[in-house]
């Protein structure tokens, strides 16, 4: 597709100023107790900073004392067809999935569905497992905290077994793998698809009408487009990975009568010869590149991550929420790795700070779409932000300082 001159951008009314030089800037010094919501000078000066970075969209949502304060959301879905950013567009989250999805993990683990110590082979076996005596020793707890020595994906799928580098609990192997083995048991365990699950657990009860694992028309007209800086200094809608998987499986969908959301991974091995007819090469090389993705296919408002995020920090659970153990839980250390500079929850990174402790997670799928969320716990309070763009997570970061005044290692390291 040929790039869309930033020029264009300027010319929708969503950017307010001329491209200017943008200088590294530390983070400002805020009170503690200020909330997160940026400030109006800030959100003037967003629009410039997008265009400089290549930005086309973003929106940013703040969960100030346990519930959702404030959100906005500034400029194009879509750079070349001037799709403006809405209340109802809907993000592709990339591994802002994962503590989801660990959330709805937990509560399984709550009502004794599953066991948090537990061998993760106990609950599924997939065939793609490799032999490793290692592999059996995998717990529901090493996935949620990275600790199952198993690679992030594999390079080749159809020909490389699952195996892990080393044993669990030895260190850290940030993986995607091991998110969508431990989506497997709970999908036996509950008879489900990943998306049903999510919506009965979660999605229904929070109120996040506006978030799926999965694809239909619906979110496809609400959805981003990710870009990037094209060579000749405009911008560019490049391939878009997900959305391009899920368009290839769509005509298997509604020829079985069956949609997206309600597919099983036995679905997506079924429909792959059929939608790998119709992608272009090396789209889809396995049956999780279009099957609901519990490590990366989550899409939402950002206001349904804020209400997500407003369930990690508020002081009024409902039965139906996490117990405020196993919600601790998540944001308390869970494996000793020394020399580390971030620890390791249940779904989530923990970084020490001048202020106390923080929780966060980031996301980036394809290289075009980046995402970030952010809590403090004890203030109750929290910051989502949400972006279609390559250089999405240099603006989240700049958002981030300026709204919180933290400037995490996160960032630099």
């Amino acid at each position: 597709m040929p790039a869309i001159s930033r020029r264009r951008l300027l010319g929708s009314g969503l950017a307010l100023s001329v491209l200017g030089p943008l200088g590294l800037r530390a983070a400002p010094t805020i009170d503690a107790d200020a909330d997160w919501i940026p400030a109006d000078d800030f959100l003037r000066e967003l629009p410039r900073q997008m265009q400089a970075l290549g930005v086309p969209g973003i929106a940013i949502a703040v969960v100030e004392d346990g519930g959702l304060a404030w959100s906005r959301g500034f400029g194009l879905a879509h750079a070349g067809r001037g799709m403006p950013v809405g209340d109802d567009t809907v993000w592709e989250a990339a591994s802002l999935s994962k503590p989801m999805f660990a959330y709805a993990v937990l509560q399984l683990v709550d009502r004794g569905v599953l066991a948090l110590d537990a061998p993760l082979m106990g609950y599924a076996r997939p065939a793609y497992l490799g032999k490793s005596p290692w592999l059996a020793q995998i717990t529901v707890r090493d996935v949620l905290r990275h600790s199952t020595g198993l690679p992030d994906w594999r390079k080749d799928p159809a020909n490389e077994p699952l195996e892990p580098a080393v044993a669990p609990g030895m260190r850290i192997d940030y993986s995607g793998e091991a998110f969508v083995w431990l989506q497997l048991a709970v999908e036996r365990l509950t008879g489900e698809s990943l998306d049903k699950t999510m919506r009965r657990l979660l999605f229904d009860p929070a109120g996040m009408h506006g978030s799926s694992y999965a694809w239909d028309a619906g979110l496809a007209a609400r959805s981003v487009y990710g870009h990037r800086l094209a060579d000749d200094g405009g911008i560019a809608v490049p391939p878009q990975m997900l959305r391009d998987a899920w368009e290839a499986a769509m005509p298997v969908a509604e020829r079985i009568g069956k949609p997206l959301s309600a597919w099983r991974y036995a679905d997506a091995e079924r429909a792959m010869p059929e939608a790998q007819a119709v992608a272009r090469p090396g789209l889809v090389s396995w049956p999780s590149d279009i099957l609901a993705n519990a490590a990366a296919s989550l899409r939402c408002t950002v206001q349904d991550y804020a209400r997500f995020m407003a369930l990690m920090v508020h002081s009024d659970p409902q039965p139906w929420e996490l117990k405020p153990t196993t919600r601790e839980a998540m944001l308390r250390r869970q494996i000793d790795v020394p020399g580390r500079w971030t620890e390791k929850g249940l779904g989530w990174n923990l970084e020490a700070t001048a202020r106390g402790p923080v929780f966060y997670h980031s996301g980036s799928n394809g290289g075009i779409f980046k995402t970030f969320a952010l809590g403090d716990a004890r203030r109750r309070r929290a910051l989502v932000a949400m972006t279609n763009a390559a250089n999405g997570n240099v603006l989240y970061r700049r958002v981030v300082r300026a709204a919180t005044g933290l400037d995490l290692l996160a960032f630099d390291l």
